[in-house]
């Protein structure tokens, strides 16, 4: 009897994005949305229902895609320096903005605003257009994508500045700085740091140049307001009302944002926000909250003053900071916490290798590299959390952790159990 003959990678690929993709069409058609498309006017939306077949679709054709390339182009591929240059300068010059909605202009138009001949104005954009930013509706001609129109007249343009003039400088010295300071677990011993040409800090050289320290505030901000970084998550995910009466500190809280949705929500928690003493002076405590909420300088490197709270929350804070600076951020917390107190984490969660979809676990791993460039630090997985508080204490128990659906954020909670009686037998 013939052998049957082995299916290729290939053809599973396809299959599987033939049915993935059936289905997703099917699951818009139920609903009523459209198709996603590059059209600039397109709004991108997805429902939850479809996440599964997605990431199958987008994970495949990923894969699809690498396998086609011989093993230089696919190197090459993945590099993307190029990217950056183009991406840069649509930033640098604000060229959403010069592109008329629903309309066109010419790259000689362009290149009139900018220090730019309309040879390079061409050639940089047409690099962008292979990304699906700007398309070329006839020769000579600009028009907007979904992708361009998202940074048209928007702060989105001051997040892309941040990236490529911030991030990606600080990315091309990371091996630069990895071999100056071997080990470093010091946030002045950065790519950062090297990038511009200092031995400081993100947050000294920002604390002395408004432009940059402007920048990064502006496109943050921005990053704040996407779905998968939505207040939602920590309200909804966490079962708050358990608490009882509670006091709440919110840890390096910066202006109380968090603070604010968790008081307004929840008339049983009690909130301090505390950072530091520059940050603090401009907050303002809401007129409907001054009674279960306020603001307190604090630097979390010392030992926490507020004895006896309830919950410790910290929002992206850890991620910030090498192991040694953790370390001493949690060994300041334990004099002040009682039996049963909880260390709230909400950060980033690192997969283990394969256990998600590649395309999310590849936007993970470029985040972790993005925090070690600029400030020494890591994205961790639970097990390098356990580790980091069981190195403190091991009185702190790790009690739950929460990964929201749509949430770019992970929730761990920490118990501490209070001081641990060794055997002296």
């Amino acid at each position: 009897m013939a052998l049957e003959k082995s299916v290729s990678r290939l053809v599973c690929l396809a299959k599987t994005i033939s049915t993935s993709v059936s289905k997703i069409e099917e699951a818009l058609s139920a609903e009523g949305i459209s198709s996603p498309s590059f059209n600039e006017d397109s709004l991108f939306k997805l429902p939850p229902t479809i996440t599964i077949d997605r990431d199958a679709v987008l994970d495949a054709t990923a894969e699809l895609h690498d396998l086609l390339l011989e093993p230089l182009s696919l190197i090459n591929t993945h590099g993307g320096h190029n990217n950056s240059i183009c991406l840069q300068a649509i930033a640098e010059f604000n060229i959403a903005d010069m592109v008329p909605p629903n309309g066109r202009t010419t790259f000689s138009e362009i290149a009139k605003q900018t220090s730019m001949s309309e040879d390079m104005t061409a050639r940089i954009l047409r690099h962008a257009m292979t990304m699906r930013i700007f398309h070329e509706p006839v020769p000579g001609f600009v028009a907007h994508t979904a992708a361009s129109k998202a940074l048209y007249q928007s702060a989105n343009n001051v997040w892309l500045s941040v990236i490529t003039k911030e991030m990606w400088p600080a990315a091309t010295k990371m091996v630069e700085a990895l071999v100056k300071w071997p080990n470093s677990q010091e946030a002045n011993q950065t790519g950062y740091s090297l990038s511009k040409g200092s031995e400081e800090t993100i947050y000294a050289i920002t604390a002395k140049d408004a432009d940059t320290a402007a920048r990064w505030a502006r496109g943050m901000a921005v990053m704040a307001q996407r779905p998968q970084l939505q207040l939602s998550h920590v309200i909804n995910n966490y079962d708050w009302k358990s608490l009882g009466e509670a006091q709440v500190v919110d840890v390096g809280g910066a202006h109380g944002h968090v603070a604010i949705a968790l008081a307004r929500e929840f008339s049983n928690l009690s909130l301090v926000v505390q950072d530091m003493e520059k940050v603090i002076e401009k907050c303002t405590t809401p007129d409907d909250l001054r009674s279960r909420m306020s603001f307190m300088a604090h630097d979390f490197f010392t030992p926490e003053p507020i004895r006896g709270a309830e919950v410790y929350f910290f929002r992206l804070v850890f991620h910030n900071w090498s192991d040694k600076y953790c370390d001493m951020i949690i060994r300041g917390l334990v004099p002040a916490l009682k039996p049963g107190a909880r260390v709230i984490i909400q950060d980033m969660v690192m997969p283990e290798p394969g256990k998600i979809a590649l395309w999310k676990e590849k936007e993970l791993r470029a985040t972790d590299l993005t925090v070690a460039s600029v400030f020494n630090s890591k994205e961790r997985t639970v097990a390098d959390f356990k580790a980091l508080f069981e190195e403190v204490d091991f009185s702190f128990v790790l009690g739950s952790v929460i990964q929201p659906e749509g949430s770019a954020l992970g929730m761990l909670e920490f118990v501490w159990e209070g001081p641990k009686k060794h055997d002296t037998n």
